[in-house]
C-alpha cells in the first residue's frame, strides 16, 4: 500500500536525477521484498512437504505390511475352505448313500411286513376253513353212526365242509350221498308214518371215508400251523435284521450329518473371515493406491513448485542486479512464491527230640530257600513246643495257608474287576480332559487372535481417522492459503493496473504539454524536457510483466485448488469406505469373540467337572494299589511260594508222623 500511495502521489520533479532515484528505490524495495518472501515460502514449502512425505512413507509401509498379512491369511482361509468343501462333498455323498440304504431297508421292512400280514390273513382263513370242516365232519359222523338218523341234519353238516379242501374222489361220494338224501326226502313227502323220515343204515363206507377225511384235515391243519410258526419266526428274524440295519445306518448318518454340520460351520466362519479379510485387504489396497497417487501428485507438484520458485528467485536476483530501485504495490511484497536267626535254632535244637530237631532243621532250610517268615517262625516253635502241639500247629498252619489262598483268589478276582473298571474310567476321563484342554487351547488361541485383530483394526481405524484429520487440516490450510493468494493476486492486479494508468496518463500529458509551450529549449539544456516517459518505459514494461504474473498466479492457484480439492474428496471418500468395512469387521469379530468366550467358560466348567471325576478315579486307584497292585512280588509268585510252603509243612508233618509210627 505504501508503494501504491507513493506511486499515486508521485508528482513531477524538477530534476531527472531525483525522479530516477525515487523510481529505482520503489522498484528495488518491491523486488527485494519479493526475493525474501520467495525464499521464505520456498523453505516453508520444503518443511511442509518433508512432513507430508514422512506421513506418506510411514502409511505406505504400514498398509503394505497389512496387505501382505491379509494375503497370507486369505491363502490360509482359502485352503481351509477347500478342505471343508471336500469334506462336506464326501459326507454329502455318504449321507445320500445312507439315506438310500435306509429307504431300501425301510421299504423291505414295510414290504415283508405287508407280505407277512397277507400270509397271516391267508393262514387264519385257511385254518378257520379246516377247523370248521373238521367240526362239521365230526358232527356228521356222529349223526351217521346212529342206526336211525336224520338225513337232512347229516346233509346240512356235510354241506358246511369246504368243498375246495375235499379230494375229488371223496367229493364225488359226498355229492352222490347228498343227492340220494334229497331224493329220499322228495319221495317221503306224502308218507305220514314215522319210518318215512328214517331208515336202517347197513353200510359203513361213507362213515369210514368221512373219518379219513377228518384225519386228513386235522393233519393238514397241523402242518399249516407248523408252517405258520416257521413263517412267523423267519419274518421276525428278517425284521430284526432289517431293523438293526436301519438303526445302524441312522446312527452312522447322524454322526456324519453332525460332522458335516460342524464342517459347514467351520466353512461358514472361514468364509466370513475370508470375506472380511478380503474386504479389509481391498480397502487397504485402494487406500494405498489413492495415497500413492496423491503422494505422487503432491511430490510432482512440489518438485515443479520448487523448480519454479528457484527460477523465480534467480530471475528476481538477476533483476535486482540490474535494477537497484523500482515501484510496486504492497501486494507484490507479499506474493510471487510459496533295599537271622539260625544260631538260635541250632542252640535250642540240642535240647529237643531228634524228629522235632529234624523237622525244625528241615523247616529252617525251606524257610531260607523260600525266604518264608512263616516257615522260619514255625521252625522256632517246632524246636520249643511239645510233639503233639507241633503236629497240631503244622496242621492248623496248613489250613490257614489254604484259607489265605482262597481269600487271595477271591481278592484277586475282585481286584481285577475293580482295576479294569477303574482303568477304563481313568482312560476315558484322561482322554476327555486332554480333548477339553486341546479345545480350550484352540478356543483361547482363537480369542487371542481375535483380540489381536480387533486391536489392530482399532489402531487402523484410529490411524485412518488421524490420517483424515491430518489431511483435512492440510487441505484447509492449503485452501485458506490459496484463497488468500487468489484474493491478493486480484488486488495486486488492480493496484498495478492503477499504477500503470497513472504513469501512462502523466507521461502522456507531460510529453504533450512540453511540445506545445516550449518551442525552443533553454540554453542550459541540450534538448527539450518531455518528462521521464522514455526512462519510464522499462518500469511500465516491468509493471505490465508483474501484472501478467499476478494474473497467471491467480489462474494457476485456482486450478491447483480445484485439483487438490478433488484429490482430497476422493481420499476422504475412500477412507470413509475403508473405515466402514473395518467397523463392520470389528462388529463381526467382537460377536465371534463373545460367542467363543461363552464356549470357553462352558468348556472350562466341563474340564473342571471331568478333572474332578478323573481325580476321584486316580484316588480310588491309589486305594486299590496296596491290596490289588503287585508290589515287588506278583500274585503268581505269591501263589507258587504259598504252595511250596504248604508242601514243606506237609513234608514236615509226614516226618513227624513217621516218628510217631516208629
Amino acid at each position: 500500500r505504501m508503494s501504491r500511495e507513493k506511486l499515486l502521489s508521485a508528482k513531477p520533479q524538477s530534476t531527472s536525477a531525483e525522479a530516477n532515484r525515487v523510481s529505482n528505490a520503489v522498484l528495488s524495495q518491491l523486488m527485494n521484498g519479493m526475493l525474501e518472501k520467495g525464499k521464505k515460502e520456498k523453505h516453508e514449502e520444503q518443511v511442509q512437504f518433508a512432513a507430508y512425505k514422512q506421513f506418506c512413507d510411514d502409511t505406505s509401509v504400514e498398509k503394505t505390511r497389512a496387505i501382505k498379512e491379509a494375503n497370507e491369511q486369505i491363502e490360509s482361509l482359502e485352503a481351509l475352505i477347500g478342505k471343508c468343501e471336500a469334506t462336506i462333498e464326501k459326507r454329502t455323498k455318504e449321507i445320500a448313500q445312507l439315506d438310500e440304504d435306509i429307504s431300501v431297508y425301510e421299504g423291505d421292512l414295510k414290504a415283508t411286513t405287508a407280505v407277512r400280514k397277507m400270509e397271516h390273513n391267508d393262514y387264519q382263513a385257511t385254518h378257520k376253513d379246516y377247523t370248521e370242516s373238521v367240526d362239521a365232519l365230526t358232527a356228521a359222523i356222529a349223526i351217521l353212526k346212529k342206526q336211525a338218523y336224520d338225513r337232512k341234519q347229516a346233509a346240512s353238516m356235510l354241506v358246511q365242509v369246504k368243498q375246495d379242501l375235499i379230494p375229488p374222489h371223496a367229493k364225488r361220494v359226498l355229492d352222490a350221498f347228498l343227492a340220494t338224501t334229497e331224493t329220499a326226502e322228495d319221495v317221503g313227502l306224502d308218507v305220514s308214518a314215522p319210518e318215512a323220515n328214517a331208515y336202517e343204515f347197513h353200510s359203513g363206507g361213507i362213515i369210514d371215508m368221512l373219518e379219513k377225511l377228518k384225519d386228513k384235515f386235522e393233519d393238514e391243519r397241523s402242518e399249516l400251523e407248523k408252517e405258520e410258526s416257521n413263517a412267523k419266526h423267519a419274518h421276525e428274524m428278517l425284521s430284526q435284521d432289517l431293523t438293526n440295519s436301519i438303526s445302524t445306518s441312522k446312527e452312522d448318518r447322524h454322526d456324519k450329518a453332525q460332522e458335516k454340520a460342524k464342517t459347514a460351520q467351520r466353512e461358514a466362519d472361514a468364509k466370513g473371515d475370508l470375506q472380511d479379510t478380503m474386504s479389509s485387504r481391498d480397502s487397504d489396497q485402494e487406500y494405498l493406491d489413492d495415497l500413492t497417487a496423491e503422494c505422487k501428485s503432491k511430490s510432482d507438484d512440489f518438485e515443479a513448485r520448487q523448480t519454479l520458485r528457484a527460477q523465480e528467485i534467480e530471475a528476481i536476483e538477476k533483476a535486482i542486479e540490474i535494477i537497484s530501485s523500482g515501484a510496486v504495490s504492497g501486494a507484490a511484497d507479499k506474493h510471487l512464491p510459496s533295599l537271622t536267626q539260625t544260631s538260635l535254632i541250632q542252640l535250642r535244637s540240642k535240647a529237643t527230640a531228634p524228629v522235632q530237631a529234624k523237622v525244625a532243621m528241615y523247616l529252617q532250610e525251606r524257610a531260607k530257600m523260600l525266604d518264608s517268615r512263616v516257615l522260619s517262625a514255625l521252625a522256632v516253635r517246632v524246636s520249643d513246643d511239645p510233639f503233639k502241639q507241633v503236629k497240631k500247629m503244622i496242621k492248623d498252619l496248613i489250613v490257614r495257608l489254604l484259607e489265605e489262598a482262597n481269600e487271595e483268589a477271591e481278592q484277586k478276582g475282585w481286584c481285577d474287576t475293580e482295576l479294569s473298571t477303574n482303568e477304563q474310567t481313568r482312560k476315558e476321563k484322561t482322554e476327555a480332559v486332554e480333548s477339553l484342554h486341546a479345545e480350550i487351547d484352540e478356543t483361547e488361541a482363537s480369542i487371542a487372535k481375535l483380540t489381536k485383530e480387533l486391536g489392530e483394526l482399532s489402531t487402523q481405524i484410529q490411524e485412518l481417522d488421524a490420517a483424515v484429520a491430518k489431511a483435512t487440516t492440510l487441505r484447509n490450510d492449503e485452501k485458506a492459503k490459496n484463497e488468500e493468494t487468489i484474493k491478493d493476486a486480484k488486488e495486486a492486479q488492480v493496484a498495478v493496473e492503477q499504477a500503470l494508468q497513472v504513469l501512462k496518463d502523466f507521461y502522456a500529458k507531460a510529453g504533450e504539454a512540453t511540445a506545445l509551450v516550449q518551442q525552443e529549449p533553454p540554453e542550459i539544456f541540450d534538448k527539450p524536457y518531455q518528462g521521464m516517459g522514455g526512462e519510464s518505459g522499462g518500469v511500465i514494461g516491468m509493471l505490465e510483466v508483474i501484472q501478467s504474473d499476478f494474473a497467471r498466479l491467480e489462474t494457476e492457484t485456482k486450478a491447483a485448488e480445484s485439483q487438490a480439492q478433488a484429490v482430497y474428496d476422493k481420499f476422504t471418500e475412500d477412507s470413509s469406505v475403508d473405515k466402514a468395512a473395518k467397523q463392520k469387521d470389528v462388529e463381526y469379530k467382537s460377536n465371534k469373540k463373545e460367542s467363543e468366550s461363552e464356549e470357553l467358560l462352558e468348556k472350562k466348567a466341563d474340564l473342571e467337572s471331568t478333572q474332578k471325576e478323573l481325580d476321584a478315579a486316580l484316588r480310588y486307584y491309589e486305594k486299590l494299589k496296596p491290596s490289588c497292585v503287585d508290589a515287588g512280588v506278583s500274585y503268581e509268585e505269591r501263589v507258587a511260594r504259598r504252595k511250596e510252603e504248604i508242601e514243606s509243612l506237609q513234608e514236615a508233618l509226614r516226618i513227624l508222623n513217621g516218628e510217631d509210627i516208629a
